[in-house]
């Protein structure tokens, strides 16, 4: 909690884990509105599909120019281009016509969300160098707060009674705190690094760090769009507690990344991917039992294992020697953007093939990887 306390008592590190917050409360509110923007364009649901495509595709088509765009402006300027952005581009799609302005629209949201979410962790990277403080963990905290926070404005529905409204008062939150706020950060920029010229030696850790992150967030992607029908048809478990699996994951998700910096501090970064692999292996296990409440159990340990690795990989890939801290995280959000896009679908043919446990024991299976790979990446930081 000592980060937490950071954070809270310094507005140096409030105003980078604000951004994070932010971020998922635009994105959560429009997500809340899916199902009406689907019914106001009478579009079907393959439609709506290729529509959310193009949202991945914006977060993809920015990884490959954001490091660049990044450096040259600045990493305090760019994270906060990159809030005053998301906060254009959020309204956007609830603004959207017909079909083909939705397909732009988020597009647009995905392309800013994604230089939004490379900046502010490149941000945290650099502040963690210069002040030999850790608050990575829980600034991912914060992000996790911000799709609860979203969660919580659903209840605005009724009263509002206007999604765009609803997105404008949420836009408007955030753009205000942000503007007390940003000062604190806009100046910082990278430190100067030595160049290198490209080498596979070089990007082997990185290739390492990838691959785990992969998996990790295509488990994340797996859990939000499988637990629920696992708990239904696998558990039999009443429809009380359907969602009970995807609660106690996000609940510990959240908790755990509040008290991940304060471990990573006593035992490293690499021990820490570790120890939380192992975590979720017996997670995986657990939800193997098919028994409704250690299945429930399961998720919420998948969870708080999950929570203190992404935060690590960014602070590991924002730290490897001769790469640029936001071109190492570009390539690690890249990853994990793909495993989280990827792993639903592929894990959703095995359970038409076979059986959705299947599924989860690919899952275990990547758990166990990620263990094997940590002594890897222990060898590559030695």
């Amino acid at each position: 909690m000592k980060s937490l306390r950071l954070i809270l008592s310094n507005p140096r590190y409030f105003a980078p884990a604000w951004v994070y917050a932010s971020l998922n409360i635009l994105f959560g509110t429009w997500a809340i509105y899916i199902p009406t923007v689907k019914e106001n364009l009478e579009i079907d649901k393959s439609q709506l599909g290729i529509a959310i495509f193009f949202l991945s595709l914006g977060v993809f088509t920015i990884f490959p120019m954001a490091a660049k765009i990044i450096n040259k402006m600045g990493v305090g300027k760019a994270t906060w281009y990159g809030v005053v952005l998301i906060c254009v581009s959020g309204v956007l799609p609830l603004l959207a016509t017909n079909y083909y302005t939705l397909m732009a629209a988020l597009f647009f949201f995905g392309a800013t969300h994604g230089f939004t979410d490379i900046a502010m962790n490149t941000l945290v990277t650099e502040l963690e160098k210069e002040d030999k403080q850790n608050f990575m963990s829980a600034a991912h905290g914060f992000f996790s707060l911000g799709g609860v926070l979203a969660g919580l404005g659903s209840f605005l529905i009724l009263l509002i009674g206007n999604p765009v409204l609803h997105m404008l008062l949420a836009v408007a939150i955030v753009l205000v705190i942000n503007l007390s706020l940003y000062k604190n950060y806009y100046r910082i920029v990278a430190a100067p690094l030595e160049k290198r010229p490209f080498s596979l030696k070089l990007f082997k850790p990185l290739l390492v760090i990838g691959i785990v992150s992969f998996m990790v967030m295509g488990g994340e992607g797996a859990i939000i769009d499988w637990s629920g029908l696992y708990l239904k048809e696998i558990s039999l478990a009443p429809e009380a507690l359907w969602g009970l699996g995807f609660l106690a994951f996000s609940i510990t998700m959240t908790t755990g990344r509040f008290l991940g910096d304060s471990l990573s501090q006593r035992i490293g970064s690499v021990k820490i991917v570790a120890l939380g692999s192992v975590v979720a292996i017996l997670g995986y296990l657990a939800v193997l039992s098919t028994q409704t409440y250690v299945v429930i159990f399961g998720f919420a340990l998948i969870g708080l294992g999950f929570s203190v690795i992404i935060p690590e990989l960014f602070r590991i890939g924002g730290n490897v020697k001769g790469i640029e801290s936001s071109q190492g995280i570009a390539f690690i959000a890249g990853t994990g953007y793909s495993g989280f896009l990827m792993a639903p679908p592929i894990l959703g043919f095995l359970a038409d093939s076979s059986s959705l446990v299947l599924s989860f024991v690919v899952l275990l299976g990547c758990a166990v990887l990620i263990f094997l790979l940590t002594f890897v990446l222990g060898r590559k930081k030695a």
